[in-house]
């Protein structure tokens, strides 16, 4: 027994530290390390923005319309003398609760769908891949756009709007972590240990969530590192085409629609918008596929 004792207190020392394993990660991704700083500044933006800026980022000023970038307004003004970067700060609160949320709620559905479909298999996999094809026969956005507009026609506030694009952005989404998580989850179902499981009589949702679900977290913790990138682009589409985020809420893409008509002599208008959306999206991307090669084991042995 003190064999034992001692051969695990060594393992665990000679375990690396979180420091250490950051350090790692960052010297052998370098392009993710840069993704996962724009994802920290960005979250940083968001719980900050009322102590980053003095202005409110719905309230019209007048007096201050069409302002160019100064020291006083760095990145000007819109059409309704409202101060861009107090909006653009806004946004990404905006933009990352979408974004998190969907990814989140998304791929957790997604997980329990797939694996409880690789588990039961049978005419319940057969029914659940097809009704997955029906979902995935539909472009993300164009599946998206059908949602936001039937969500629409209930007439709802500018502050609950938001809260019908994460629906219509959500759903697209379940059908696309299913796939993934069931593939990992038919390769389990198949090991011993699962068979010994069904044996000793333990119930099948103590296999799914005791045995089956830990073992397929890698491709889930990827899914929702790649949907937050995709969640914040469709939401800024939607809010651009004017089937999302509705004004005043502050808001990338609904931002870029405003900016439209005054694009040829106020360009600042829409050029910080697009900055924040190419930033806050090309870092999610570059930290979710880094991400996906930490957790390959493929890749990690190298």
């Amino acid at each position: 027994m003190s064999d034992v004792t001692t051969e695990q207190l060594e393992e665990i020392r000679d375990r690396p530290g979180l420091l250490s394993q950051i350090a790692t990660f960052a010297r052998k991704q370098p392009l993710g390390t840069g993704g996962a700083v724009v994802v920290i500044l960005y979250v940083l933006m968001a719980i900050f923005a009322p102590y980053l800026t003095a202005f409110d980022p719905t309230a019209n000023s007048y007096d201050s319309q069409f302002v160019a970038p100064n020291a006083q307004f760095p990145m000007g003004t819109d059409e309704w003398g409202r101060d861009i970067l107090t909006r653009v700060l806004y946004g990404s609160r905006t933009a990352l609760f979408v974004g998190f949320t969907c990814a989140i709620v998304g791929s957790t559905v997604g997980l329990v769908l797939g694996v409880g479909s690789a588990y039961f298999g049978g005419i319940v996999d057969l029914i659940f891949q097809r009704i997955m094809d029906v979902f995935m026969a539909f472009p993300l956005i164009i599946m998206a756009l059908a949602i936001v507009s039937i969500t629409q026609s209930l007439q709802v506030s500018p502050e609950s709007s938001v809260y019908f694009v994460i629906i219509a952005i959500t759903l697209p989404l379940i059908p696309n972590c299913a796939r993934v998580v069931r593939s990992s989850a038919l390769a389990i179902r198949e090991i011993p240990y699962v068979d010994a499981a069904r044996a000793n009589g333990f119930s099948d949702t103590r296999i799914i969530l005791r045995h089956m679900v830990p073992n397929v977290m890698a491709p889930y913790l990827i899914m929702i590192t790649a949907f937050v990138g995709q969640a914040i682009l469709l939401e800024a589409s939607l809010s651009f085409l004017g089937l999302g985020v509705q004004d005043p809420v502050p808001a990338w893409g609904l931002m870029l629609r405003n900016a439209q008509e005054f694009i040829r002599t106020e360009p600042w208008i829409a050029i910080w918008p697009g900055v924040a959306i190419t930033l806050g999206v090309f870092g999610f991307n570059l930290f979710g596929d880094a991400v996906r090669d930490a957790l390959d084991p493929k890749l990690r042995s190298q």
